[in-house]
């Protein structure tokens, strides 16, 4: 009996001891996974831009410097930037891999972008940045009531008022040039609002398209003899190679009318356009309105208006046009580096 009680003195010894394990692994877990849901409060953004341009970082640091004003700073968020180096392939792959890495939003800058992301079809909430036609473009379905679980701002192009421009800086225009690339929806609603103006007014055109950069320098010397000014729609392909088209314009002595402020920079003539860094700040305001808990679909789509007149005084001189005192004091000007 003595050796049978020893032996049940060791298996309740042995069961404490168990137990005491089980407990002691049971508060190790316990602390670890404080460990990583503290790791898991970290958000992550993933920001996908189509290519690089002045426009587009411009658009991307002013949504993440808003984002760190309001209180999101490194500690809280962390941003994931892809760029797809103009490779729509490239861009499909990126947007495949934000959802396999599950992050917490993406933010797209421009038109492919957002429709590639919005594509996947995922659960992941999307805040677009600078789609002109958001609904055309199949991104949304309204503007006021957003669906495809995303949202975001539209930097419509403001075609009467650029061409109204045209008119104040360079009279008696009887034919444009439309210079786009058929490939991106953007330019092509663009360029149908400056086609139905033209119409409207008794205006001439001519067009002149790509398929992609290589094209572009032929597609504007296309124009030279045919043209008094040329239009250049929000088109990034266009965009970036608009130093060969603005070279191409100021031997010949034409004004080229652009749609951002970096097309001007680059070499345009002039135009109205919106602040790149205020459509990337905007946007983060509704990335912080859902973070807060606005559900994606009580977030309105918004225009963000264009509002400056920018003028490339160094192309002004290369191709006669002289300003007023008037235009002087109300424009910003830029002036290239000869």
């Amino acid at each position: 009996m003595k050796r049978n009680n020893g032996t049940n003195t060791m298996k309740n010894m042995m069961k404490k001891t168990v137990a005491a394990l089980a407990a002691l692994t049971l508060m190790v877990g316990a602390f670890a996974g404080c460990g990583e849901k503290k790791e898991e409060d970290k958000l992550t953004i993933g920001i996908v831009q189509m290519a690089e341009n002045g426009a587009f970082e411009d658009m991307r640091n002013g949504f993440i410097d808003r984002m760190r004003e309001l209180g999101y700073d490194e500690s809280k968020l962390e941003f994931n930037y892809k760029n797809a180096q103009g490779d729509a392939t490239v861009l499909n792959t990126i947007c495949q891999t934000m959802v396999t890495d599950k992050v917490d939003m993406v933010v797209t800058i421009a038109t492919p972008p957002s429709q590639a992301m919005v594509n996947q079809e995922s659960d992941i909430p999307v805040i677009f940045i600078s789609v002109s036609n958001p609904v055309g473009a199949g991104i949304i379905s309204d503007m006021e009531n957003p669906d495809k679980n995303a949202t975001g701002t539209s930097n419509a192009i403001p075609v009467s008022e650029i061409f109204a421009l045209s008119d104040k800086l360079t009279p008696g225009v009887q034919t444009y040039g439309f210079l786009y690339a058929t490939s991106e929806i953007n330019s092509l609603t663009t360029i149908e609002n400056a086609k139905a103006y033209c119409d409207e007014n008794g205006i001439a055109y001519e067009e002149s398209v790509v398929t992609n950069s290589s094209e572009v320098q032929q597609a504007a010397q296309a124009l030279v003899g045919k043209v008094d000014a040329i239009f250049v729609p929000n088109d990034s392909i266009i965009q970036n190679a608009m130093a060969q088209v603005a070279e191409v314009a100021k031997d010949a002595k034409i004004p080229v009318y652009g749609s951002s402020a970096v097309m001007v920079a680059s070499g345009a003539f002039a135009t109205i356009a919106i602040s790149d860094t205020e459509i990337g700040a905007v946007s983060a305001d509704m990335a912080d309105q859902y973070l807060k808990g606005t559900k994606m679909e009580d977030i309105p789509s918004v225009v963000v208006p264009a509002t400056d007149t920018v003028i490339n005084k160094t192309t002004a001189d290369a191709i006669g046009i002289t300003l007023s005192d008037e235009v002087l004091a109300s424009a910003t000007l830029l002036e290239n580096e000869e």
